[in-house]
C-alpha cells in the first residue's frame, strides 16, 4: 500500500470514528437547531392567546419597564441581571424578559423567562429555562447550547462543535476525489439497495452542506468558549449577591439611548441588578445588514443616568467585525425566510450524515466478518 493510500485510509478511519462517537449529539444538536431557527415565530404561534395583549391608552408618565423591573426584582432578590429580549414588540405583544440568576450549582444553567402584559402589569408566564413551564422553545434553546447540564454541558457542546468540524474536514479530504463530481452533478443516487443509497446520500449531502455546516459548527464552538474559562466555573458556584436596584428610570434611559443613537433599532435591553454591570441597549443600525449582528450599543450609568459610551459597528476593529457575524451565521437570522428555510434544511443534514455514516460503517463491519467466516479458523502449522 502506498503512503498516499495509507494516509487516505487513516483519514477515512478518523472520519468514521469521529462521526460514530458524536452521532447521537449530531442528531440532537441538528434537530434542535433546525427548530430554533424559527424560535420567535414558533413561540408566538404556540402561545398566541397567552402572549396576545389588548392595547389600552397609556398615561404620559406610565413607566412600563420600571414596573416590570420592580416586579421581577421583588420576586427574585438575588439576580445577576435582567434583559428585555423583545424591545421590538408590537402594540399587541407581551414583553419578554430573560432572567439571569444563580443557584450555585454547576449542572444547572441559570436562565429564566418571564412575560408581562405591558398595559396591566400582569405576569403571563414565568419559569426557569430548564423546565417546560415558560415555553418548550425556551427549554430547547437552553438545551441546544448546554444539554441542560450547566457550564459543563456548555463546554461539552463546544467540544462536539470541534469534533464535528474535524469530522467534516477529514471527510472532505478522504472524499476529495468526489467533491467536484458531486458539485458537477456527475454522481446520482444509486437505488440498487440500501448500501448504495446510503453511500451516495452520504457523499452528496456531505458535499453540499459542507461549507455551511462548517460555519455553524465553528461559530457554535466559538460562542461557547466561555465555558472553558475558570472564572465562569467559579462564578457558577457562588451565590449571587442581593440586588442593587437602579436609581435612574429604565424607561427614561431607553429614550436617552435612542436619542444618543437615533438610528439604533433595539434588539436587547439589559437591566442591571448588580453594580458591576451597566444599563445597555444593543441593536442594529438602520442601514446595517443583519449579517453584522446587534453590534451597536449605548451604555448608561443606572444610578446617575450619565451616558457612558456609544459603540458603533463602523468603529470596531476588523477582528471584532468578523466576530460580530458569528451569531447571525450560526442562527440564520440575517436573510429573511429563504435563509431560515435553508438553515432548517442544513440543520437536518448532520443527523442524516450520522445515520448514513453508521450504515456505511455497519456494512464494512459485516463485510469484514463475512470474509473471515469464509476463510475459516486459522490453524497453526507449528507443532508442539
Amino acid at each position: 500500500m502506498s503512503k498516499k493510500a495509507a494516509y487516505t485510509r487513516t483519514l477515512f478511519r478518523l472520519h468514521s470514528w469521529l462521526g460514530l462517537t458524536t452521532g447521537i449529539f449530531l442528531i440532537l444538536l441538528g434537530l434542535s437547531g433546525s427548530v430554533l431557527v424559527f424560535r420567535t415565530e414558533l413561540d408566538r404561534y404556540f402561545n398566541q392567546e397567552l402572549l396576545h395583549v389588548s392595547p389600552v391608552t397609556r398615561t404620559g408618565n406610565d413607566q412600563v419597564l420600571k414596573r416590570c423591573y420592580e416586579t421581577i426584582t421583588s420576586r427574585y432578590p438575588n439576580l445577576d441581571g435582567i434583559a428585555w429580549v423583545n424591545p421590538d414588540a408590537g402594540p399587541t405583544d407581551a414583553y419578554n424578559f430573560r432572567i439571569y440568576f444563580n443557584d450555585a450549582r454547576l449542572l444547572t444553567y441559570d436562565l429564566g423567562l418571564i412575560s408581562f402584559d405591558p398595559y396591566t402589569g400582569a405576569i403571563l408566564r414565568e419559569g426557569p429555562s430548564g423546565e417546560f413551564t415558560p415555553s418548550f422553545v425556551e427549554w430547547l434553546f437552553q438545551f441546544h447550547f448546554s444539554f441542560q447540564l450547566g457550564i459543563p454541558g456548555a463546554a461539552l457542546t463546544a467540544v462536539f462543535g470541534i469534533t464535528m468540524l474535524l469530522s467534516l474536514i477529514t471527510g472532505a479530504v478522504a472524499y476529495r476525489k468526489m467533491l467536484w463530481k458531486v458539485i458537477g452533478f456527475k454522481i446520482k443516487i444509486n437505488r440498487k439497495n440500501w448500501r448504495t443509497i446510503s453511500s451516495d446520500l452520504h457523499r452528496i449531502v456531505g458535499v453540499w452542506s459542507l461549507l455551511l455546516n462548517a460555519l455553524i459548527f465553528f461559530t457554535g464552538f466559538w460562542m461557547n468558549l466561555f465555558a472553558f474559562k475558570a472564572k465562569a466555573w467559579e462564578a457558577e458556584q457562588v451565590t449571587t449577591q442581593p440586588n442593587t436596584l437602579m436609581t435612574a428610570s429604565p424607561d427614561l434611559m431607553l429614550k436617552q439611548a435612542l436619542s444618543a443613537m437615533p438610528d439604533l433599532q433595539p434588539t436587547y435591553v439589559y437591566l442591571p441588578t448588580q453594580p458591576v454591570r451597566k444599563f445597555e441597549v444593543r441593536g442594529y443600525a438602520t442601514a446595517q445588514s443583519k449579517i453584522w449582528g446587534s453590534s451597536n450599543s449605548v451604555k448608561i450609568d443606572q444610578q446617575t443616568g450619565e451616558l457612558i459610551s456609544i459603540s458603533r459597528f463602523s468603529d470596531k476593529l476588523l477582528g471584532e467585525r468578523i466576530e460580530a457575524t458569528f451569531f447571525p451565521l450560526h442562527v440564520g437570522n440575517f436573510g429573511g425566510i429563504p435563509v431560515k428555510v435553508l438553515y432548517v434544511i442544513i440543520g437536518l443534514t448532520p443527523g442524516l450524515l450520522s445515520v448514513t455514516g453508521f450504515l456505511l460503517w455497519w456494512r464494512r463491519i459485516r463485510s469484514s466478518k463475512r470474509k473471515l467466516d469464509r476463510r475459516g479458523p486459522v490453524v497453526s502449522s507449528r507443532t508442539t
